[in-house]
């Protein structure tokens, strides 16, 4: 199947019940059992439920993977990942990640004798200096949140299998539909699916996809025995938004690069983070590995006044100000107070995310209202 028509159908099958073309929302606790031990596949929601095994399976084939797992957010797909390690191992991670990942990383499990390395993945010699004896996990997220920077999968894979390390992917912002990481050698994938998956902000939740059989025991003890689940009404909404994951990327696609070229036209604006330009410093390893550059685009005002920024970002109209990112109406943020306030300001600033940087996620609206409300905006 190619990529639109797999968005529809993978993973799914009608009732066998009723017909029902729609995965049915089995909103049930539990399972009746003939005898015991003796069931249908079924005995506990919370280890597995009919609406969350369709999800599952649906993105696992979006991901080219052979298992998927749902959890109740993304920060809980990142707790049980992290959960496979052990005191005294390590993680080698970009510098420039979602805030929560950080907060998880450095306030809770740093204080279980997990140890973190942050670093510049644009050059992967940095990364393999890293390396020690007790490293066993990278960390990548590309694009990456919200600097929009790309690292190279493959290059990471490389370094991972040579010093036998589990790759893991953040694909939040690029989706299957843009990349695969599991094609390129990553171990696991994962995605806060709230974003771009689900894309109606209507819904939180993340998961794990994996090709490894053990690798999938291991998620799926954590999974249960932890117990951060999603439940089957979100996970009929997740699977629902899925059916049109490919026509919405295609529009945030195209957005994207018109609000993209827009700004690096503006006379107000400095600088302009959108891996689809040319002289992006990522753009060569993009066009290798991603199809398209995604609808997620950054940006700084001249001068660089956080008062500015703020200022722009009160007179949206149509780009709502609020956290998250990746529905079908266009938001704006500021990344140090708001999605990003936990990393420390010397960190932020080190890793490139001025106080002033603006970040856009661009919906599906009409392109001429979006780009009237920047020339409003930003005067």
């Amino acid at each position: 199947m190619r990529f639109g028509t797999k968005a529809i159908h993978a993973g799914v099958e009608p009732d066998p019940t009723t017909g029902a073309i729609m995965t049915p929302i089995y909103q049930t606790s539990t399972y009746v059992q003939r005898s015991p031990g003796d069931h249908k596949g079924y005995e506990y929601s919370r280890t597995h439920n009919p609406t969350r095994t369709a999800l599952q399976n649906a993105l696992a084939e979006l991901e080219n993977g052979k298992h998927g797992l749902c959890f109740s957010s993304g920060m809980a797909a990142i707790d049980a990942i992290i959960k496979m390690l052990k005191p005294g191992e390590e993680v080698i991670s970009t510098n420039d990640l979602y805030g929560g990942s950080y907060r998880i990383f450095t306030k809770i499990f740093a204080n279980y004798g997990l140890k973190f390395h942050f670093t510049d993945m644009s050059d992967l010699s940095r990364v393999e200096a890293l390396v020690n004896e007790n490293t066993r996990m990278i960390w990548v997220e590309t694009p990456t949140n919200p600097l929009l920077n790309i690292i190279d999968i493959k290059g990471c894979a490389a370094i991972a299998k040579k010093h036998n390390l589990l790759l893991v992917a953040d694909n939040t912002f690029a989706t299957p539909f843009l990349q695969t990481p599991l094609d390129m050698g990553a171990d696991i994938v994962m995605h806060s699916l709230t974003k771009y998956m689900a894309g109606h902000s209507d819904v939180v939740m993340g998961a794990v996809i994996v090709k490894d059989d053990e690798l999938q025991e291991k998620l799926a003890f954590i999974q249960n025995a932890c117990g951060g689940t999603p439940g089957p009404q979100d996970c009929f909404l997740v699977l629902r938004g899925l059916k049109t994951l490919h026509i919405r990327m295609e529009r945030h696609c195209e957005n994207g690069r018109s609000v993209a070229q827009y700004l690096k036209n503006h006379d107000k604006v400095e600088k302009v983070y959108w891996p689809g330009l040319e002289d992006h410093p990522g753009h060569r390893v993009a066009k290798e590995q991603m199809r398209s550059y995604g609808g997620m685009v950054s940006f700084m005002l001249k001068g660089d006044r956080m008062e500015d920024a703020i200022a722009t970002l009160e007179r949206f109209k149509y780009f709502a100000l609020a956290e998250s990112l990746g529905g079908v109406e266009s938001l704006c943020g500021h990344p140090a107070s708001m999605t990003h306030a936990s990393i420390p300001s010397a960190e932020r600033l080190k890793a490139g995310l001025s106080d002033s940087l603006i970040r856009l996620s661009v919906g599906i609206e009409d392109i001429e209202d979006l780009l009237a409300d920047l020339e409003q905006a930003i005067g």
